[in-house]
């Protein structure tokens, strides 16, 4: 079925519970970014999280926005979600090799360093809301699980992973996120947490052939779940040359003038897909006139 995230709950709805498989949206964000192993496990866990928490907003128009902005060699990462299970994102410096850590795995938290954490969510009203939260582990989901307690008060447990391939492609992608309702009786949160210490990683369980679904039986085992809907999910990136053209055009005229002047065709990037656009002199005179004519 590909990439798709499941949503459900369990508990007589005292938990509400997702998980998401993720392996062909983040090979595909490897794949248009050509990012080095350890930047491509920190981007394919933000986009992991990213597409699971896109899908808890109730708007059709919502957006979420995370944003880590820190001191390692990864130089930051955004990362842009829907409520239709749709996500886009990019590292800034897609580049980085740094040595494994002492567990001999992808140094996750050494790429992206110390900093914080920024979540938006636009939602239609006048200001977006913004939580921040420190980093505490660098490693993400540990991060994601902090900013839940502290931002939006809701006591929550995240899992992300991404494993890699020896020719640096990606194998699995998936994580899940877990999170009790206000009314969650003492008994029940111990015991999940005994079901979560029992949890190695969310590759493993992936390694082993788990689906989201499965991901879920494994986490949530003791406990009834209701599924209640699968979202496929995928990297879907909405720029096109229309769009990239606008922002071209609030440049100003001074500088489209200038760009004519020098009689050569430019380029325009797209930070989120890495897709190029040309603009031709001629395609720089036609902007340059509409400007005129607003």
């Amino acid at each position: 079925m590909g990439d798709y995230i499941v949503r459900a709950t369990a508990a007589n709805s005292q938990i509400r519970a997702f998980a998401a498989t993720t392996r062909e949206l983040v090979e595909y964000a490897r794949a248009a970014h050509n990012t080095s192993p350890v930047a491509t496990a920190a981007l394919g866990r933000l986009l992991t999280a990213g597409s699971m928490m896109g899908i808890m907003m109730k708007g059709d128009k919502d957006l979420l926005t995370l944003q880590i902005h820190a001191s390692g060699p990864l130089n930051g990462m955004t990362v842009t979600a829907d409520a239709k299970g749709n996500v886009k994102g990019y590292v800034g410096n897609p580049n980085v090799v740094i040595h494994a850590n002492e567990k001999g795995k992808l140094d996750v938290a050494g790429a992206v360093g110390i900093g914080f954490m920024n979540v938006i969510k636009d939602m239609g009203l006048k200001e977006p809301y913004l939580g921040q939260t420190e980093l505490r582990t660098s490693e993400i989901a540990e991060d994601l699980t902090y900013y839940f307690a502290t931002s939006e008060q809701v006591p929550s447990s995240v899992g992300l992973g991404v494993l890699m391939e020896k020719d640096n492609t990606v194998k699995q992608a998936g994580g899940f996120i877990l999170q009790l309702m206000p009314f969650t009786e003492e008994e029940v949160i111990n015991r999940l947490e005994e079901n979560l210490k029992r949890v190695t990683s969310v590759t493993g369980m992936l390694e082993e052939g788990k689906t989201p679904e499965g991901i879920l039986e494994t986490l949530l085992e003791g406990f009834d779940i209701e599924i209640n809907d699968r979202v496929p999910t995928q990297f879907h990136c909405n720029c096109s040359k229309e769009r990239v053209e606008k922002a071209l055009i609030s440049i100003g005229r001074k500088e489209i003038q200038e760009m004519i002047d020098e009689g050569k065709e430019i380029e325009m990037n797209c930070h989120f897909c890495n897709k190029n656009y040309k603009f031709s002199v001629e395609d720089l005179k036609r902007i340059l006139h509409e400007c005129r004519r607003r």
